[in-house]
């Protein structure tokens, strides 16, 4: 007996399922063909037309985030409204929560993937692979959970349209970008679930990959970007951030409202936490922590939308007196769960229930190629937290220094890590079928 059975059947009809049984039969899931022939089908019931329409949401916007702010650290709320006002784009930057919102009353393709939640291009970026090389990703992840595949895509194509028009494009400049974002979606979604499902799990882009398909003139921009990234590590923070202090320890030096130290009196609590998330991570990462002791921290503001979230930076010092520098987050509900119910998840581990910093952890390492081993946990003060590396040749793409055509390139990256990300999901084939054909380069082909 073979070790699975293919079912084989008319695959022309959308209503045969191909099957692939395992050895024990009531084991099964659905083949590639069969879940594009219903990806296909779906058309009928959700167009491409729908998909295109708005449907103007009646809500108040400043009750929705003063709603939010209710959980937040007080003193910073008044300096998360001033990041949010400078531009439309950094507003719709601080409010995954209201598109989320305005998005489940939208048209609906009827199929979940794992999702980023918060796909907008200032979210794409460079940072270190575990082999010490450079590579270009997605890197938020407090919003990741499953939903509609096409949230992050909408998402992705909005912040391209309100980050051109805030660049001062001209409006075919705008438009070319958005529609180029969405064709290397939809083209390398379709290429990824074409090849092995090993390929599919180890593709990913790298600073070789970048260079070769970046044009000429823009070559020394994104080489400068590589090495300015190159050059983002613990080390740097510890030189430029911190300070001996009488003890010869290096400690933070702060920079209110941005970076605070904490009551002395909470020394016990984070210990506590930290030795919480030690216990999450691997085991060869345990064993390196061991070597390390926590010798200062701070709080860290970071972001637009994460402005009033709990965040803070560690010290940890080596027995070689070299050190470590790790950030913890607080992780809260996502948007994306918040407006859609959960249609099932193929990780058994994770319910809407779960710890939200397990649930950050979890997806970033699904839709990242390479996540950060240092990745790991904790709940305190009844609250979730996520830790990892605050800098590891972390490196992002300041949109304003590029010219229209590396703007372009940039969003054809993001459209490729996109679909990247979604191909890990066993549903992408729906998706992909939902699709239809398409050739590289060639607008509005289905």
């Amino acid at each position: 007996m073979h070790v699975a059975t293919l079912l084989l059947a008319n695959t022309k009809s959308p209503e045969v399922e191909l099957i692939l049984y395992e050895l024990n039969p009531n084991q099964m899931i659905p083949t590639a063909p069969a879940l594009w022939q219903k990806g296909k089908a779906a058309r009928a019931v959700v167009s491409f037309a729908n998909q295109s329409t708005f449907v103007s949401v009646d809500r108040d916007v400043n009750a929705m985030i003063d709603e939010q702010n209710k959980t937040r650290i007080p003193e910073l709320i008044d300096l998360r409204r001033e990041r949010m006002a400078v531009s439309p784009f950094t507003f719709y930057r601080g409010t995954a929560l209201l598109m989320a919102h305005d998005l489940s009353k939208q048209a609906i393709t009827g199929t979940q993937l794992i999702i980023s939640g918060d796909a907008h291009i200032t979210n794409f970026g460079l940072y270190a692979s575990p082999e010490r090389r450079l590579v270009f990703d997605l890197n938020d992840f407090d919003e990741a959970a499953p939903g509609p595949w096409e949230w992050d895509l909408k998402r992705l194509i909005t912040s391209i349209i309100l980050c051109g028009e805030d660049l001062g494009l001209h409006d075919d400049q705008v438009k070319e970008a958005a529609i180029k974002a969405a064709l290397h979606y939809r083209y390398e979604l379709r290429k990824l679930l074409e090849s092995s499902s090993l390929d599919r799990f180890y593709s990913s882009i790298g600073e070789d990959d970048i260079l070769d398909t970046v044009s000429k003139k823009n070559k020394e921009t994104f080489k400068k970007v590589l090495k300015k990234a190159k050059q983002s590590d613990s080390a740097q923070v510890i030189s430029k951030m911190t300070q001996n202090d009488a003890y010869g320890r290096r400690v933070f030096m702060e920079k209110p409202p941005v970076l605070t130290h904490l009551d002395p009196g909470l020394a016990g609590d984070v210990e506590a936490a930290f030795k919480a998330y030690k216990k999450t991570v691997r085991p060869d990462i345990a064993l390196l922590l061991s070597q390390h002791l926590l010798t200062d921290v701070a709080r860290r503001v970071v972001g637009v939308g994460s402005v009033g979230t709990r965040c803070y930076l560690l010290v940890l010092t080596c027995e070689n007196t070299s050190h470590l520098v790790l950030q913890i987050k607080e992780a809260s509900q996502s948007v994306v769960s918040r407006y859609n119910p959960i249609i099932g998840s193929p990780l058994g581990n994770l319910n809407p229930k779960s710890s939200n910093g397990l649930r950050v952890t979890t997806y970033q390492q699904i839709l990242q190629a390479y996540s950060d081993p240092f990745l790991g946990h904790f709940q305190a003060n009844g609250r979730d937290f996520y830790v990892r590396q605050f800098r590891d040749m972390k490196g992002s793409f300041e949109m304003n220094e590029l010219t229209s055509q590396g703007f372009l390139e940039y969003v054809e990256g993001c459209g490729l890590l996109l679909a990247r990300a979604h191909a890990q999901s066993p549903n992408a084939n729906w998706v992909a079928g939902l699709h239809g054909q398409v050739q590289y380069f060639r607008k509005g082909n289905r």
